[in-house]
């Protein structure tokens, strides 16, 4: 449901994340049209100011910051390479990863974000799929794969290393133009790319900045993955539109934020429940106090680790809701009770609603919800309700007060260490095995991790080793999809219909 101004949509109380003294009807989220135009005018304005940083290369200000994406983009643009053509991104975190993300942005390519965990069969299908003429990878196998799918795809490391050239028009975006193509999966479990827009991503981000009062005083411990939603239109999107920085983690260890926090004097940290249990284990989680602001995300953060975070730090850490088709959709506040188990309410621009019995299916709608499918009119149509709010496939209740409370899934994809894991994908790979005659896949319930992915093996005859099997999964799947541990069953329980019952698996 496109909207350019925030004050048509009051059906939710999205205005009281707004800071004190702001009006709703003022707020226009996509007033600057697309965030390369709003970064370059931060940049511009405040040229001298740290930008990013990362160990053993220190902080690069955002006039270099700048001048290194409009030289990328140049040379992008000199290698052939055009507005709306699609440009796989798989690396590492790295400060130019992070300049070839800006700089394919700012020339108007849509960048087609790729998980460097995603094994051949994996990369192939994203490859085919989207038809990228180029790649940005940092490994060499994985940069043959894509060319193998791809045919004359160009494949480039994160420095780009090209011939240099200029271009006219850099910047020069419309709301309504394509950014990212972000392939998630169904129940089908074949992944399908969700298109979003330029103005999906900057309505997000000023969403969350103001909810969050985000401000260019401010410093995020960056430790995402950035080729996930969480890490790239949360956290990098927001600090480059807040006008603050970033102090990017290469992966996440605890005490290696822990200390970043307290050498950069950082005020931000975002993170999965995985990591804030991580973090909640170590002797250092005191230090947490240090921060303005903790956020959690991509999961469910248990309350019993958010109460344990608030005894040992004095955090109260705020718990949000996104998907990759809307981004981010609600938040508990920042002024204002921040109630575990909850997600809180609706962002500035956002309107939630129950479809059906509560607790019943969450829909959204917003600037921040996606246009639909690369290249899937069915899946499209599918996904929206008539009146074109989004179905998010997730099961909450929804007070009179606002509060959001996700209570589960209308399918039964799992949610591991922050990403989506769908059974059917992760079933059908070890069907493949010539020891498995059925296979029921779940989620296992973590503390650590959320949940755990437990396959149920009816084998051919007699039983495979557990370890041959998960070791099959392993060379097949990206690993926060691989099983952890493999039950054997002499049937599947199923209904009349022949569906497996899953309800009725052994605990």
């Amino acid at each position: 449901m496109p909207m350019s101004k925030v004050s048509r949509v009051m059906a939710t109380p999205w205005h009281r994340h707004l800071p004190s003294g702001i009006e709703p009807a003022a707020i226009d989220l996509l007033a600057e049209r697309s965030l390369p135009q709003a970064w370059a005018q931060r940049w511009a304005e405040a040229p001298d100011r740290d930008l990013l940083f990362m160990e053993q290369q220190g902080w690069l200000s955002a006039g270099a910051f700048d001048r290194a994406t409009r030289a990328v983009a140049g040379r992008l643009h000199a290698a052939g390479l055009r507005r709306r053509d699609r440009v796989i991104l798989s690396a590492a975190p790295s400060v130019a990863l992070v300049k070839a993300y800006v700089a394919a942005l700012r020339l108007g390519l849509v960048v087609v974000p790729l998980n460097p965990g995603y094994r051949e069969r994996e990369v192939t299908h994203v490859v085919r799929d989207a038809e990228p003429p180029a790649a940005i990878v940092d490994d060499a196998e994985r940069g043959a794969w894509i060319r193998r799918a791809a045919g004359n795809a160009l494949i480039l490391g994160p420095d780009v290393e090209l011939p240099d050239g200029n271009v006219a028009d850099l910047d020069d975006l419309d709301a309504g133009d394509p950014a990212l193509i972000c392939y998630t999966s169904g129940t089908t479990g074949s992944p399908k790319g969700a298109v979003l827009a330029h103005g999906n991503l900057l309505a997000s981000a000023q969403a969350i900045r103001l909810a969050w009062r985000w401000s260019d005083n401010d410093r995020l411990v960056l430790a995402l993955p950035l080729f996930h939603v969480h890490g790239l239109c949360v956290g990098l999107h927001g600090t480059l539109l807040a006008g603050g920085s970033a102090v990017l983690q290469p992966r996440f260890e605890p005490d290696a934020v822990l200390s970043a926090v307290r050498r950069q004097e950082a005020t931000l940290f975002f993170g999965v429940p995985t990591m804030y249990h991580r973090l909640a284990r170590s002797p250092r989680v005191t230090e947490l106090g240090r921060l303005r602001l903790c956020v959690s995300g991509s999961a469910p953060l248990a309350p019993a680790l958010w109460e344990r975070i608030r005894r040992e730090s004095g955090q109260h850490v705020v718990e949000r809701y996104g998907t990759t088709e809307t981004l981010m959709n609600t938040s508990n506040p920042y002024d204002g009770e921040r109630r575990p188990g909850s997600v809180g309410m609706a962002l500035p621009g956002v309107q939630v609603r129950l479809d059906g019995e509560v607790p019943g299916e969450i829909l959204v709608a917003g600037p921040n919800v996606f246009s639909g499918y690369w290249r899937n009119a069915q899946a499209t149509a599918d996904a929206f309700d008539s009146q074109g709010w989004f179905r998010t496939g997730d099961i909450g209740r929804l007070g009179a007060d606002g509060y959001l409370r996700i209570e589960g899934r209308v399918q039964e994809v799992i949610i591991s260490g922050g990403f989506n894991v769908y059974p059917r994908e992760v079933e059908e790979v070890l069907l493949t095995h010539p020891g498995v005659a059925e296979v029921c896949v779940v989620g296992t319930p973590s503390e650590e991790w959320g949940e755990t992915v437990t396959a149920f093996v009816v084998p051919v005859d007699q039983s495979p080793e557990p370890e041959a099997l998960l070791a099959f999964a392993a060379e097949r799947l990206a690993a926060y999809k691989r099983p952890r541990t493999v039950r054997f069953l002499n049937a599947l329980p199923r209904n009349a219909t022949g569906k497996v019952v899953r309800r009725e698996l052994p605990a």
